[in-house]
């Protein structure tokens, strides 16, 4: 049935898969599907994940707090297949009722802590570490701006273009063109800020520079979607510099690596429980059974 075909009923209902890559684990209902506990470790920091570009947001948001020397940051990454299910265990639908990653339990305190939401969990680090946030003023709002316009934006970049373009079952041109023109929009608001300054909120390096980062910095790098040259990323001069730039750093690396099960096996580190994951990289951490 073609879009021109289709006539919404009355009252939608659930009566059918919706097709493509995550149809098996797409509902119009929340809440668990079954029972499962959470494996907990020994740090502060437990961390339920995958890596795509939330969960990168907070696992390079923690290298660059250990590389500050925080050791209180230490964490353990657990690897959720968000396409088999995970996400809808009950242990983890109680760290976060939407059930989506990333979602982290701080345990440093006399109760755990429950951070869901990419975004909220950047501020909740941000701010419990003093760092990449400032504490007041301008740059604090100037930073918060660039963050929660990252929030409202990626479901045009992710649900919207991604979406339509690599998973939709059937390519449609009517949304890829939508939504094609409203990333090339986001684009082109990153390129103009950047040439007036070099990180989106000032001068400095900030959690709005690592929300940002793993979606249009990825996009640029070619990434997602196999979309960069359909877009043109090219053409955004000062959104490459910053991703370079951005890339050039050595906790950014290893964010990106963590939960990661796409791509090259070099590159991918499914559950991380100590920084010398990185250097062993032993076939549990690698491709973790059960």
């Amino acid at each position: 049935m073609s879009t021109e075909d289709y006539v919404p009923p009355k009252v939608w209902s659930w009566n059918k898969a919706s097709g493509g890559r995550f149809a098996n684990i797409n509902r119009p209902i929340a809440g668990p599907t079954h029972e499962k506990e959470l494996p907990v470790g020994q740090h502060p920091m437990q961390l339920y994940s995958l890596g795509t570009p939330n969960g990168v947001k907070v696992t390079v948001m923690l290298e660059e707090l250990l590389a500050l020397g925080h050791a209180a940051a230490e964490y353990d990454a657990w690897l959720i297949r968000i396409g088999e299910g995970d996400q809808f265990s009950s242990d983890f639908v109680a760290i976060n009722p939407n059930s989506k990653i990333p979602a982290l339990l701080d345990r440093s305190g006399p109760t755990p802590v429950r951070v869901f939401e990419s975004g909220s969990i950047l501020m909740h680090l941000a701010e419990k570490f003093g760092a990449f946030l400032p504490a007041s003023g301008p740059a604090r709002t100037e930073t918060l701006n660039w963050l929660f316009w990252q929030m409202a934006s990626a479901p045009y970049l992710g649900g919207g273009f991604g979406h339509f373009y690599a998973y939709a079952p059937t390519k449609w041109e009517y949304p890829i063109d939508r939504f094609a023109m409203e990333t090339k929009r986001q684009l082109d608001v990153l390129d103009r800020r950047l040439a007036e300054s070099a990180y989106l909120a000032g001068p400095d390096y900030s959690i709005a520079d690592i929300a940002v980062f793993p979606w249009y910095g990825g996009l640029v790098k070619g990434w997602l979607y196999g979309a960069a040259e359909f877009l043109d990323v090219g053409s955004y001069t000062h959104v490459n510099r910053w991703a370079e730039q951005i890339w050039a750093r050595p906790a950014v690396k290893r964010g990106r690596m963590v939960n990661r099960i796409q791509g090259d096996p070099s590159e991918q580190l499914h559950e991380r429980h100590a920084a010398s994951d990185f250097a062993t990289k032993t076939q549990d951490k690698i491709a973790p059974k059960g």
